[in-house]
């Protein structure tokens, strides 16, 4: 931390909280708030600045983040045992906060090296995938995929990323209709088309629910060389399978390595905006740089998907104000009101997010963590609201529903369409994704020297008063291009993201 760094970070004027910049001890003069502290504050903690009577509201950010369960004492530690959830009252308006985006002419656009297939999507890694329709077939699928990455054959074909299978729990047990089903298909549909993938195998067993002709029908995909079904049935059991898969994706391999880069706009872009493992400087230094970074995508005509439908709740009203309209506003309304109504049914709570790490990284609420998560989609008018795993079909800044489990929402993002992934964590997520490389950005520098093999960029100098968010939005949307154009994130160097493909699971299992 800069030695001229004050003690405390205050995000408002309005707020009677502020953050502790590192652990601070009792009886600590706070001199640019003018308090002591009575007791230890953990660093990322909060300090209030004033009494706050019981009942009262606790700000931060300028917004209702709690409510005083006891009366607090100014110089106390603010944190869950006496900050307590509400539900708040949201002013939903629409369209009220829209801003003039500057859009770059063509010719001032920043370029990345990606992958330009038949179609004209845009990739930035070019695997071939192996999609399972059901858990049935998951081993099948391991096999065929080992067959290749475990044995040298990728060797004489340099360009291809790998051979890698997509395994999930679900495809059968369940309902042939309905929100689950929807998911499932959706997702295996934009995985199937994605622009990261040169070549496709869906492989199933056989007599599961989710049969593989329902979903080549309902989506209208067309068997090519490069993309073929199998069920192990068919095929004569597991053996045979994995022998007639073998011959197929070899036959993959050549036009897959033959297809090479070529200079494209940073506008065929598409980015999985996340958090995991937050801490309290994810709302103050990765987040908002990743916002930054966001609004610098969408100035060159990318996309920015937001995600994690739990992890905005409290912060909703404000995106809804940056709608482009009210339909999409009442969109985002809409999915709210369906989490409110998913969680009630399932005896649940929404406070039940924030998580124990993250209230051990000092969010004491959700309403906390949320505003500090929607920090990541920038400042730019809100364009479009999309269900989960939903092919996203326009550009600037979006958002996808899904559940704040973060293998579960990118699985969804990347389903939608994104080719890149960045995940901000406070305490440390090892996340990686495949076929979309993830960048990780660390909250603060104290973890992001701790865990520097898997951490990408730090965005706790923020914090230390070494750098400005500008700054460090800067180099995100510099590290998105250069990770887009084949340089391998941290993620990826150790090898994540065979086991992160996560479809997000709706309704009973039968």
């Amino acid at each position: 931390m800069s030695e001229n760094a004050p003690l405390t970070i205050r995000l408002n004027t309005a707020d009677n909280v502020v953050v502790a910049r590192a652990e601070i001890m009792p009886n600590t003069k706070i001199s640019d708030e003018g308090i002591t502290t009575n007791v230890p504050i953990p660093r990322g903690h909060k300090i209030a600045t004033r009494p706050i009577a019981r009942g009262e509201t606790i700000i931060k950010y300028d917004q209702i983040i709690g409510y005083a369960a006891v009366d607090i004492r100014e110089g106390d530690h603010v944190h869950t045992q006496n900050c307590e959830f509400r539900m708040v009252d949201r002013d939903y308006q629409f369209a009220t906060d829209l801003r003039e985006t500057e859009i770059l002419p063509d010719a001032e656009r920043r370029t990345f090296e990606g992958y330009v297939r038949k179609n004209g999507a845009v990739g930035t890694r070019n695997y071939i995938g192996i999609l399972t329709s059901v858990n049935c077939s998951a081993t099948v699928a391991r096999y065929i995929s080992d067959s290749f990455n475990a044995t040298g054959k990728l060797n004489d074909y340099p360009n291809i990323d790998g051979v890698s299978a997509f395994v999930h729990a679900t495809g059968c047990g369940m309902a042939d209709s309905g929100d689950g089903y929807a998911n499932l298909q959706r997702t295996l549909w934009g995985y199937a088309r994605h622009p990261n993938f040169a070549g496709v195998l869906i492989v199933g067993l056989g007599c599961e629910v989710n049969q593989i002709p329902f979903l080549l029908d309902a989506y209208g995909l067309e068997l090519n060389d490069t993309f073929q079904t199998m069920t192990i049935q068919e095929s004569g059991g597991t053996r045979k399978t994995v022998d007639q898969a073998i011959e197929r994706i070899s036959t993959m391999l050549g036009p897959a390595n033959a297809a090479t880069r070529s200079t494209v706009p940073a506008s065929e872009l598409t980015v999985a905006l996340q958090c995991g493992g937050s801490d309290a400087y994810s709302g103050i230094t990765a987040n908002p740089a990743l916002g930054n970074a966001v609004d610098r995508l969408v100035a060159n005509g990318g996309t920015g998907i937001l995600a994690e439908t739990p992890e905005i709740y409290g912060a909703e009203h404000l995106l809804t104000r940056r709608a482009i309209n009210a339909e999409v506003g009442q969109k985002l309304v809409d999915r709210i009101k369906w989490w409110e109504d998913y969680t009630a049914r399932n005896h649940g709570s929404m406070d039940n997010n924030p998580s124990p790490g993250n209230k051990a990284g000092g969010l004491s609420t959700i309403l906390e963590k949320s505003l500090g998560a929607a920090a990541k989609g920038g400042t730019t008018n809100l364009t479009g609201v999309y269900k989960y795993a939903e092919p996203v079909d326009t550009k600037g800044f979006v958002f996808m529903d899904s559940p704040g489990f973060d293998p579960a929402s990118i699985t969804g993002e990347v389903a939608s369409g994104a080719n890149l992934v960045c995940f901000t964590t406070g305490r440390g997520s090892v996340y990686g994704c495949k076929p979309s490389p993830s960048i990780k950005l660390a909250t603060n520098t104290e973890m992001y020297e701790s865990m520097s093999d898997d951490m990408d960029i730090n965005a706790g100098k923020i914090a230390d008063g070494n750098a400005t968010i500008e700054d460090v939005g800067l180099e995100i949307f510099d590290y998105m291009l250069d990770i887009a154009s084949g340089t391998q994130s941290k993620s990826e160097a150790l090898g994540f993201g065979d086991n992160e493909f996560i479809p997000w699971q709706v309704g009973a299992v039968m």
